[in-house]
């Protein structure tokens, strides 16, 4: 049996397409006409003004927190329940996160926290350089509070929607809630470029800073002229190539995740002790991921369903670990953390990946419910 897997990449002859035009015309370089299409298209599709595309979505983490002015001492709230890149780039510019619990609607920071986390730092006479948001499993955060939270102390809003391309919340998408927005096209992303990211913003000048900056921050003259140290973290023509026809392929890839999400829901939610990761209905999620979460009643434990998956080559995994249980992470500050506890000692990421064809998903279907009945 072949094997599958989470969330593998879903190319089709388009890209090929793409990418070959590229190759072809000889745009292989760092810049090219397709880097600049893909910007434009990837910001057309999510309602926002301004786009650049990025190494990484970490590097566009990083980038979004020096452009926002965050300095070395400076606190950055941050989400606990999340993958590491969000949390090291706060590292990364000498700033100290502050970690947040998840609510339990949406597993996203949860608004209360974040609004005593910001209290907290004033009080204590901190100074906090930025709260960052993120879409956690392709679900939007609730914005609406936190930002008007960060409004009330002053401080700039970033979202990490990393995980969250073409997903929506009260019909606004994803990227567009904070004062930046970020995205990842890693290979295991629902879209992909193969590895890189996209910064986005309807603020030109705080995206104009970021493409300077990714440049190896080089002056617009004839000569290599640096006043400032810069990164080399900008996309190559090649991969915006792919990018392009990710983006065409979108409202379709969406539409697979979200009926495997549903074929999950219809094949297993019948059996005692199974739920699933929690969606709002404010939102319309990607389902790039979907969890089931496994109570005291389940017929069996995470990991005895993981290896019922491995049994039948599936690959699944745990729900992400925390930030404020991971050992590098373990003197930060953390407010709460039940909720990501608990997600994180009951879920179990099912292959979800918009490729996985019928056979495949019957075959995933039928390991985990013989492991749950």
């Amino acid at each position: 049996m072949d094997r599958v897997y989470l969330s593998p990449p879903d190319m089709t002859a388009l890209e090929r397409d793409h990418l070959l035009g590229a190759f072809n015309e000889n745009w292989v370089a760092p810049v090219g006409p397709d880097l600049a299409a893909f910007e434009q298209e990837f910001a057309a599709a999510h309602g926002v003004s301004h786009a650049v595309a990025l190494t990484s979505g970490t590097a566009g983490l990083h980038l979004a927190l020096l452009v926002m002015g965050v300095t070395p001492g400076d606190v950055v709230i941050v989400p606990s329940f999340t993958f590491a890149a969000t949390a090291n780039a706060v590292v990364y510019v000498g700033a100290e996160p502050w970690f947040v619990d998840a609510e339990e609607a949406t597993w996203n920071a949860d608004p209360a926290l974040v609004a005593e986390a910001l209290d907290a730092a004033r009080d204590e006479g901190r100074r906090v350089g930025a709260v960052i948001t993120v879409d956690l499993y392709g679900q939007c955060a609730d914005h609406d509070p936190i930002r008007a939270a960060c409004e009330r102390h002053g401080v700039p809003l970033i979202e990490d929607a990393a995980e969250a391309v073409g997903a929506t919340w009260r019909g606004a998408s994803a990227g567009s809630f904070g004062d930046i927005g970020i995205f990842s096209f890693n290979g295991n992303k629902l879209m992909t470029t193969g590895g890189g990211g996209m910064a986005v913003s309807n603020d030109q000048a705080l995206i104009e800073r970021i493409r300077h900056l990714s440049t190896q921050a080089r002056e617009p003259v004839l000569h290599y002229e640096h006043t400032e140290i810069g990164f080399n973290y900008r996309l190559s023509n090649v991969l915006a190539a792919i990018g392009r026809g990710q983006v065409q392929r979108l409202p379709a890839m969406l539409a697979r995740t979200r009926e495997i999400r549903e074929a999950y829901v219809a094949a297993l939610g019948d059996l005692p002790g199974v739920q699933f990761n929690p969606l709002d209905d404010r939102g319309e999620p990607n389902n790039w991921l979907t969890l089931v979460v496994l109570s005291d009643a389940a017929r069996c434990t995470p990991l005895e369903l993981i290896a019922a998956l491995e049994a039948a080559n599936a690959e699944a995994r745990p729900a992400w670990k925390p930030m404020h249980l991971q050992p590098v992470f373990a003197s930060e500050r953390m407010f709460g953390g039940a909720v990501a506890d608990d997600a994180f000692a009951r879920g179990v990421c099912l292959p979800s990946g918009s490729s996985m064809g019928d056979r495949d998903l019957k075959r995933v279907i039928d390991a985990a419910r013989g492991a749950l009945s």
